[in-house]
């Protein structure tokens, strides 16, 4: 099999094109992006559908249909986290130097987009070396509430046999990932005079005899849930707000917990378990709270079997690059593998770049590994549709 290389200047020129489009999140404005992604794909020959789940909030679905076999996904998401301050250069000028790509999504999560969309191009190009159906699902939202690939989820146009996430993993494998709950908790008190405090009762007070309980949770029932893969659960607390007034005892007192799941905690249970919580303040300290709602999050935690064919794919494709240590590993935080995984679809997660630059000032991916993942995915798909 002859395969043709990434074209490595049109990957910078692709990469430069999609980090001038700022689709920080919020607002996310994914739609320009989207228009451009799908020119690409639509001139290597492929079927484009853009997805509206809102105005301007857009998913691209790419198809390529080539005979009977399975369907192939790759999926990332379009929109980036808010560039902030601190930056040495324009965070939407595509910027190299020192072996690196610096800009604002460059690796979470627009370098490994353009590295999918090249890998489509070299598969479009070579179908004679495969049979099946291969897609291209770019997504809106996933860095506030995953709404794009909920969206996309929900309608289901098209069974998915296997599929590949691009995030930020420096080209290992990853194939499980924590999910995450946000309760709003409202705590109540009652209002008085801060004169005569013994009038009324302080929120703020109940709160902390709340939140000893979170604490002791945490420590003695939660953090002892363990996954091979992405580590201990966790329970905290993020925010905190009550009071309106200097000089009068605050009537509610509003937390946010943070509730980190591993792959294998029923999502509902651990809902009961907060309420429980809830329960066992009220029992011990009389304190009158109630989940007000649950935030929107990126979503649960899933995980693929390490005996998966998807996985040891990706295994061969990482340790085709040299990787010593190619994985398989697991996220601490969330990402849209959840999602597919709930239309029975079986998935990695792959991509260049680290998460230990991602979200910050000059985020960056190195260019060596921005390119490998083109052949990384690439070969992924090739294991996965092979004729023969």
């Amino acid at each position: 099999m002859n395969l043709q290389s990434p074209d490595i200047n049109r990957m910078k020129q692709d990469l430069a094109a999609l980090v001038a489009i700022n689709t920080e999140n919020p607002p996310g404005r994914e739609r320009e992006a989207a228009e451009l992604i799908s020119v690409w794909l639509k001139e290597a020959g492929f079927d484009l559908t853009l997805s509206e789940y809102e105005p301007g909030r857009t998913n691209v679905i790419a198809r390529l249909e080539n005979g009977v076999g399975p369907c192939f996904a790759f999926n990332t998401h379009i929109d980036v986290v808010p560039a902030g301050s601190g930056w040495s250069q324009d965070p939407f000028t595509l910027t190299e130097r020192d072996g690196k790509l610096f800009g604002r999504g460059s690796c979470d999560a627009k370098g490994p987009l353009v590295a999918m969309i090249e890998a489509m191009r070299m598969l479009a190009a070579d179908s004679d070396s495969w049979s099946g159906t291969l897609m291209g699902i770019f997504v809106a939202d996933e860095e506030v509430a995953s709404e794009g690939a909920k969206f996309y989820v929900r309608e289901a146009p098209a069974k998915i046999d296997y599929a590949v996430i691009g995030e930020p993993t420096s080209n290992t494998t990853y194939s499980a990932h924590k999910g995450s709950l946000r309760p709003l908790v409202r705590v109540h008190g009652v209002t008085a005079h801060s004169g005569t405090p013994e009038l009324g009762e302080n929120a703020i007070f109940r709160a902390a005899q709340l939140l000893g309980l979170v604490e002791q949770q945490h420590e003695h029932s939660v953090r002892c849930r363990c996954h091979p893969l992405v580590g201990s659960a966790s329970l905290t607390v993020t925010r905190i707000s009550g009071g309106h007034a200097d000089n009068v005892l605050p009537d509610s007192c509003d937390l946010l917990l943070d509730r980190r799941m591993v792959p294998g905690e029923d999502e509902e249970q651990v809902k009961q378990e907060l309420r429980d919580l809830l329960a066992l303040a009220h029992e011990k300290f009389g304190v009158r709270s109630e989940i007000i709602t649950f935030k929107p999050t990126t979503g649960g935690a899933t995980e693929t079997a390490v005996d998966e064919a998807i996985v040891q794919a990706g295994l061969e494709a990482c340790r085709a690059q040299g990787l010593e240590e190619p994985g398989p590993f697991g996220f601490q935080g969330g990402c849209d593998l959840v999602h597919f995984r709930s239309l029975g679809t079986k998935g990695i997660v792959i991509g260049p770049g680290s998460l230990s630059v991602a979200h910050k000032p000059d985020e960056f991916v190195p260019l060596d590994e921005f390119i490998a993942a083109g052949d990384i995915y690439r070969t992924v798909a090739l294991k996965m549709m092979t004729r023969g």
